[in-house]
């Protein structure tokens, strides 16, 4: 009865969560179907080279805010509730900082970070337009994003759901009337997503008020050290949601000069798909990250190890059943995002290479999420940057010496299988260090 309970209650936190996510990564899709319908594939390789600049604002806010509510979780579990606040409080006033500092930095140096990324003559024209927009509502992204956590923790996980769905509904309406109505383009495109972003920001503020959460108040000389500590634990979680743009960026670079502009195409395709899989399965970390930090914080180990249990299962279900899914209409894959028939047939050929890894990815996602979640930062540093890095090597490596483009797409198969392989290890050295 007790077990049935305990799980009954990890899906309340976990499935809100995996819903959340999976929005988050169909907030791209979204883009890029009214403009791959709209422009095709030019706008389709914009949408996809501009995407990590976009990636990065979500991730900041992600990692603040996982950072935050990381410790007001646990001393909300230890009954600390005035250190509980200060964290709201301290989260609040970085997110504010941060998002004020990156909207003036994006806008400054747009065209620099698109060339960075592999933009050139009608893709860099097109991305800088996306990205100008974009950088005005950086704001609404970071701190709407970042208070999701602290909702979640408040035991609000289907009211997080509910803020990204009426964000992304707001985004398709507002997509579908400025990019097919009103021509806008792909500036339309990001108007549509920056409004919708705000429509969540709105929400997230409200429940926070509401609740009585919300908090700007926190003594100076305590900033510091509350600041330092979000920080410290925010890392992975920005690194974490990174870190597909992060590969998205590496394997663009590549396939620039081994593959050209259809590799460019075929993998934007490919990986509006896959990163999908790739949130839910960080759904499933994040959904779970407050009853491991409420365990952790109350020393209960036995509840601890059996929530994890249940993570690792629970995505390792998912990214079988995303795999099925996206084996079996991998054909139309193209079509839906308006993508040449040479570029539809290219991804029909290289998806089954990608599914490889999927499996992996769930152990890894789960593995760093277990340790940002228990104050294991260094552990959760590894395991979020090693990926890209692995990933870097190995196509300065196999392309040249076994055939080019092909070994771009088995280079990141075999990153994330070394990484998941390295998460494995350091989990056991972890059980085995508490168990002694």
């Amino acid at each position: 009865m007790k077990q049935t309970r305990d799980i009954r209650i990890f899906f309340q936190y976990v499935i809100p969560s995996v819903l959340s996510f999976a929005l988050s990564g169909v907030y791209a899709i979204v883009d890029g179907f009214f403009i791959g319908n709209s422009i095709g594939d030019l706008g389709l390789s914009a949408i996809n080279i501009a995407y990590p600049i976009v990636a990065a604002i979500q991730a900041l806010g992600t990692g603040i805010g996982m950072g935050g509510a990381i410790y007001y979780s646990i001393y909300r579990a230890e009954k600390k509730e005035e250190q509980a606040k200060e964290f709201i409080a301290g989260a609040l006033w970085v997110l504010i900082i941060s998002s004020v500092f990156l909207t003036i930095s994006v806008l400054i140096l747009n065209g620099t970070l698109l060339e960075l990324l592999g933009a050139n003559g009608r893709l860099l024209a097109l991305g800088k337009e996306y990205i100008a927009v974009i950088a005005l509502g950086a704001s609404m992204q970071v701190i709407g994003t970042g208070l999701v956590p602290f909702i979640r923790n408040h035991g609000g996980s289907f009211y997080a759901m509910v803020s990204m769905i009426a964000g992304f509904v707001t985004n398709i309406i507002l997509d579908y009337l400025f990019v097919w109505v009103l021509k806008q383009g792909v500036s339309g495109a990001a108007w549509a997503t920056v409004i919708g972003q705000g429509i969540t920001m709105l929400i997230v503020l409200a429940f926070l008020l509401r609740k009585k959460q919300f908090t700007l108040n926190i003594p100076f000389f305590k900033f510091g050290k509350v600041s330092a500590s979000i920080l410290k634990i925010g890392i992975a979680p920005f690194g974490l949601t990174m870190s597909p743009n992060i590969s998205l960026i590496i394997i663009n670079r590549f396939s620039v000069v081994y593959g050209g502009e259809l590799a460019v195409a075929t993998y934007a395709c490919i990986a509006y798909a896959i990163c999908i899989v790739y949130l839910i399965l960080q759904g499933v970390g994040d959904g779970s990250q407050p009853l491991l930090s409420q365990h952790y914080g109350e020393k209960n180990f036995d509840k601890l190890n059996s929530t994890r249990t249940l993570a690792y299962g629970f995505a390792l279900f998912l990214s079988v059943i995303g795999c099925i899914i996206m084996f079996l209409t991998r054909e139309s894959l193209g079509v839906l995002f308006g993508a040449s028939k040479e570029v539809n047939t290219e991804i029909a050929k290289i998806m089954p290479v990608f599914l490889v890894s999927v499996p992996f990815v769930a152990v890894l996602r789960i593995a760093t999420a277990s340790f940002y979640a228990t104050e294991k930062s260094m552990f959760s540093y590894v395991l979020t940057f090693i990926e890209p890095l692995f990933m870097l090597v190995l196509m300065l490596i196999l392309p040249p010496l076994f055939g080019g483009q092909i070994m771009i797409w088995w280079s990141t198969v075999l990153a994330r299988i070394l990484s998941a392989l390295l998460a494995v290890i350091l989990k056991n050295h972890v059980d085995k260090k508490e168990m002694s």
